[in-house]
């Protein structure tokens, strides 16, 4: 029986418990007294246009009821369901139509500063370059999995997953919408230090559909700041080495390396920083098939490679990034400048602008827009490429 769907029969015994919640003192308080329900709207119109492609339009309405147990014997439940509501599915653009449990799961407060959770949820590991969620989509990349953290000791915080499914942004009957997976996810983080925050980290990814995401990734990622009075500088550094795992058809080696810096003023930042994505001798590159793609190498999304998020020549992207604040009023602009790590390919350069209002304490607006251009010709990011994103959302 798959994780979600035991998840689900033990999550509608729990229901059926509840009913006579009136009469059982510690089910009225787990499941009434003490439960949360939140209910979350996000409407989005995006267009997209793509060169010598189509151009695009779609709006979607999600959705978002969560409902979460108080606690009962130190245990607790968690179910969440996401509809979304689409004008038209639309081939170039990434959201579509459809009702489904985004999470449900069991999870037990342990000793030891333990919590343990068994079913769909969410993961997301630092910042999620590796492992995440997909959260700028309508519909997120949950994980059908055991987990537990522990954070008995002061400023150490370890955590375990072992992921059966992961359950993709794709629809129903695409054949893409998720995959069966003997994935184990190991990361450990320090943060008792004043001047870093270090973490290590194994991925040992195992998908069972696609041999071709199974990888063996292992690497260690240092971030901090540094106060200098009104003026806070901060840097990140990451390495990891990453080999091929079950069954897939590729021996290789490939590296992984960021370096970042930043400078921060009152409400004024800046960023630049410099990711490479290795490539084995154009053999096989560093791929993240795990990870939240849309945030890091454009926002165009022009280097997803089917999920893999890399190809077999590599990813140099070399970036900048300002922010800002302005009369409750928040910036973003960017510039990507993108090369191969082999073949010498110019794959081109992006920049993209991003302005977000949160008011009346429940709402927000947002508009994104992204321009790619200038890569090489003959490849399948060639296309110049224009995005644009309208959004508003409202949390209860």
């Amino acid at each position: 029986m798959k994780v979600h769907a035991l998840t689900l029969a033990v999550l509608a015994s729990l229901a059926s418990s509840a009913v006579a919640a009136d009469t059982v003192d510690p089910l009225k308080k787990a499941f009434i007294d003490d439960s949360k329900v939140k209910v979350q709207f996000r409407l989005r119109y995006e267009d997209v246009d793509v060169a010598n492609v189509d151009q695009e339009n779609q709006t979607t309405l999600r959705t978002r009821l969560n409902y979460q147990t108080g606690d009962i014997y130190n245990l607790f439940a968690v179910a969440e369901i996401d509809d979304v509501r689409s004008t038209e599915n639309e081939p170039l653009i990434a959201d579509y139509a459809y009702t489904q449990i985004n999470q449900g799961f069991i999870g037990y407060k342990g000793p030891a500063e333990t919590l343990a959770k068994f079913g769909r949820q969410r993961i997301l590991l630092d910042n999620q370059r590796f492992v995440g969620g997909v959260g700028f989509r309508q519909n997120e990349q949950t994980y059908d999995a055991f987990s537990v953290k522990n954070t008995a000791i002061e400023g150490l915080t370890a955590y375990y997953a072992y992921v059966a499914t992961v359950n993709r942004i794709f629809p129903e009957a695409s054949g893409k919408e998720e995959h069966e997976n003997e994935t184990n996810l190991v990361n450990i983080n320090y943060s008792g230090l004043d001047f870093a925050k270090i973490t290590g980290y194994g991925y040992l990814i195992d998908n069972q559909d696609v041999a071709a995401f199974s990888t063996d990734t292992y690497g260690i990622r240092a971030t901090g700041d540094i106060k200098l009075d009104a003026l806070k500088l901060s840097y990140e550094a990451e390495f990891a080495q990453q080999s091929e795992a079950g069954e897939n058809p590729v021996s290789y080696s490939a590296s992984y390396y960021k370096l970042g810096a930043g400078i921060n003023l009152d409400a004024f930042g800046f960023k630049a920083g410099y990711e490479v994505l290795g490539s084995d001798d154009g053999k096989a590159g560093f791929i993240t098939p795990l990870a939240t793609l849309h945030a890091f190498n454009g926002w165009t999304d022009k280097f997803l490679f089917g999920g893999k998020g890399n190809w077999e020549n590599g990813l140099v992207d070399a970036h900048v990034i300002l922010t800002a604040k302005v009369a409750g009023l928040k910036l973003l602009a960017k510039y990507h400048k993108f090369d191969s790590d082999f073949g010498d390919i110019d794959m081109g350069k992006e920049w993209g602008v991003a302005a977000t209002y949160p008011f009346a304490k429940h709402y927000s607006l947002g508009v994104k827009y992204a321009s790619f251009s200038g890569a090489d010709e003959g490849y399948s990011f060639s296309n110049d490429t224009d995005k644009l994103w309208l959004t508003f959302q409202a949390k209860y």
